[in-house]
């Protein structure tokens, strides 16, 4: 990653378990200012009835050069509202951060993000310069 390029944008993702379950489809939302990232996910889960549930949480870390770390926490819809902790690694254009997510003394797994560039910031910024 160059030291100029900017993680800001919407990034659609999965993570899975350690154990023989779907991953789960995630989108994040990120705004990316220096060395910090700061956003909101949502994500389709089952919940505890094994009724759809649509789960929110908020995003809040790092980034240094390739490394990008971290932690979203669960708004307490469907009762979750627990902190998960992400480690990843940006490819070298900036299009997909992979690695793996932790519960403390729970379980871990792998995750993948990858960017929308439809939505872009840069996108954005053209239709709107265009209104």
């Amino acid at each position: 990653m160059n030291g100029n390029e900017s993680l800001t944008g919407v990034w659609h993702g999965l993570y899975s378990y350690p154990v023989f379950a779907e991953p789960v489809y995630f989108v994040a939302s990120l705004i990316h200012s220096g060395a910090s990232i700061s956003g909101t996910i949502h994500e389709a889960e089952v919940g505890r009835n094994g009724a759809p549930l649509t789960l929110y949480a908020g995003v809040s870390g790092s980034v240094d050069r390739s490394s990008v770390d971290f932690a979203k926490t669960y708004d307490g819809t469907g009762g979750w509202s627990h902190t998960v902790m992400y480690s990843g690694l940006l490819d070298g254009d900036a299009s997909e951060i992979e690695g793996t997510w932790t519960i403390r003394g729970v379980w871990s797994g792998r995750f993948l993000m990858i960017r929308s560039r439809l939505a872009s910031e840069a996108k954005a910024r053209e239709v709107f310069e265009k209104v």
